[in-house]
């Protein structure tokens, strides 16, 4: 028989030759080496399963992934496994852009649990339907309090925490642009601030010096927090870029940021206590300032975060541990700004939190799959992400095997290998497009290069990028057989957009300017493939916004 392809791969597989057709299963309570540890065997008297609740259901997941592979004989075998990190978490962002539909969440909380993922996060700035602020939620077709409910008793039913999230202080740009919310905005007209190497002017984060910006977040914390039975609630607070740039500005000069920073975060943590919930936040900004850790609130839980292979996790739990706090590594999908994703990166940084995370000892995993600037990754893209990114929360640094992501994902096993070819068909440029042949961050080289207007230079010779579309190209002309109809869909659309970005990087270094009208149409008709494609999975709030990035390329190409 084939090797088994199982998705965690086990911590021990033995097999001890032949095979089974009698799946009669006997469990056994019994502590297999902690609450989620277990033990399977498969032999000519049927199938055993020892462990806790937790362990046998997760033996059970495993049994089903080896009838996925070998149908109804099995081969004999024992697999003694557990989890590297106690909790395994994913966050999937639904406030850019992106709400998915009941249906949708349903079967991804059943598939996060096939591969014994035990807490599930929906990233939060407005997409929530708050009372009394139908204005900044209206067109977003947000998740309402039933629903949330809903899938809390959902998750629960297979053993995920639905855990609450909700951004308390940055990021709030969906908020501040009304004019009922402006007031509280760090940032007012006239004020600009810095970050990323560019200037800005739009307000995103709360002033934390205004009354008005606690008294909010008490109202948005008070309806959201009691949808939720997990003890647990992520704040948010990342990123506040603009702070000390406006009103706080003073402030900031005489106090220093990091107190600014930190007392309001303590204000909010005090909100969430108040409901029973245990904050958690991203680190980004506290780590900043290490000298300050120390002034967190002891019960806090720091979410370290970083999506490069580089990214340095082991000098970010040193510090927070350091400073008495307990910490997670968070990790990310690499798919967001790169619709064919980005295998290498993904793979380095996955590895690197699961590495050096254990070795800093971090407590959690959280991965992360963010959608920003439209949300444009389609879900099987997305979907085998999170599938390696459950193997390393589970495995730790164990060998991935990308056929069994693509069996246990998309039901294909040569659909595993396939997306990580596709995932690097614009390697070569993201290692080496920007200035002084530095790499690409966070976003793929093929989605970078249509952000940019045509007039503008930016990296990488004409051949180069002619070189990536024939990647593409070689990667559509094979794609595996066997794929759920939607799923195909979904994969040669995303094949046709790489094919479409790399022409038009193409022709814009040669300057050759019928090429690049003629590739006005192609955007319009993947604006209307991706609209398609959105309302199988997703709500229509935000396709609007989301299918404006191609149109805005097609437009910029009639000009010419």
């Amino acid at each position: 028989m084939s090797t088994p392809l199982l998705l965690p791969a086990p911590r021990s597989l033995r097999l001890v030759g032949g095979t089974s057709a009698n799946l009669a299963i006997s469990e056994e309570t019994q502590d297999a080496g902690g609450a989620e540890a277990y033990r399977l065997s498969v032999g000519p008297n049927g199938v055993q399963v020892t462990g806790l609740p937790a362990g046998r259901r997760h033996a059970l997941a495993t049994l089903a992934q080896l009838r996925r592979q070998y149908g109804a004989v099995l081969p004999c075998l024992e697999i003694a496994d557990a989890p590297a990190f106690a909790v395994r978490g994913v966050m999937l962002d639904i406030s850019r852009d992106r709400v998915w539909t009941m249906a949708q969440l349903e079967r991804t909380i059943a598939q996060l649990a096939a591969w014994k993922i035990n807490q599930l996060q929906l990233y939060v700035e407005h997409t929530f339907a708050f009372a009394g602020h139908q204005e900044v939620w209206d067109a977003a077709s947000p998740l309402t309090p039933d629903e949330v409910r809903r899938l809390d008793q959902v998750a629960a039913g297979h053993g995920i925490a639905l855990v609450a999230n909700l951004n308390c202080f940055g990021h709030l740009e969906r908020w501040l642009k009304h004019p009922r919310y402006r007031p509280l905005a760090e940032i007012q007209p006239g004020d600009r601030w810095e970050a990323w190497g560019q200037r800005f002017e739009r307000p995103s984060s709360l002033c934390p010096s205004d009354p008005g910006s606690a008294a909010l977040v008490a109202d948005l914390l008070a309806q959201y927090l009691p949808c939720f039975s997990a003890p647990l609630a992520n704040l948010g607070c990342d990123e506040t870029f603009d702070l000390g740039w406006g009103r706080s500005r003073d402030e900031v000069a005489r106090r220093g940021r990091a107190a600014v920073y930190l007392e309001f975060v303590a204000r909010v943590c005090a909100l969430a206590r108040s409901h029973g919930k245990r904050p958690a936040f991203w680190a980004d900004i506290a780590l900043e300032h290490p000298e300050a850790l120390g002034q967190l609130p002891e019960d806090l839980l720091c979410l370290a975060w970083g999506y490069e292979a580089d990214a340095d996790f082991a000098r970010w739990c040193r510090q927070l541990r350091g400073a008495g706090r307990e910490v997670w590594v968070c990790p990310g999908t690499s798919t967001w700004c790169a619709p064919t994703g980005r295998t290498w990166d993904r793979q380095g940084n996955l590895l690197a939190a699961a590495r050096q995370g254990l070795a800093g000892g971090a407590s959690g995993w959280l991965a992360t799959a963010w959608g920003d600037r439209g949300h444009h990754q389609q879900w099987p893209v997305e979907l085998h992400a999170l599938a390696e990114s459950a193997h390393r929360g589970w495995s730790g640094i164990a060998p991935c095997d990308p056929r069994a992501l693509g069996l246990h994902a998309l039901g294909v096993p040569a659909a595993g290998p396939w997306l990580d070819q596709l995932g690097d068909c614009d390697l070569a440029l993201r290692r080496t497009c920007e200035d002084g042949g530095r790499p690409v961050n966070n976003q793929s080289a093929l989605f970078k290069d249509l952000s940019k207007p045509l007039a503008q230079a930016w990296g990488g010779s004409a051949e180069a990028w002619r070189l990536a579309g024939e990647r593409v190209g070689q990667a559509a002309a094979t794609l595996p057989p066997g794929l759920d109809p939607q799923v195909e869909r979904e994969l040669r659309h995303t094949c046709r957009w790489a094919a479409v970005a790399a022409r038009r990087a193409v022709a814009r270094r040669e300057q050759d300017r019928p090429a690049l009208k003629d590739l006005a149409s192609c955007f319009r008709d993947l604006a209307d493939e991706h609209a398609c494609l959105w309302r199988l999975r997703t709500r229509p709030g935000g396709l609007d916004d989301s299918r404006a990035h191609f149109l805005s390329l097609a437009d910029e190409l009639d000009r010419l």
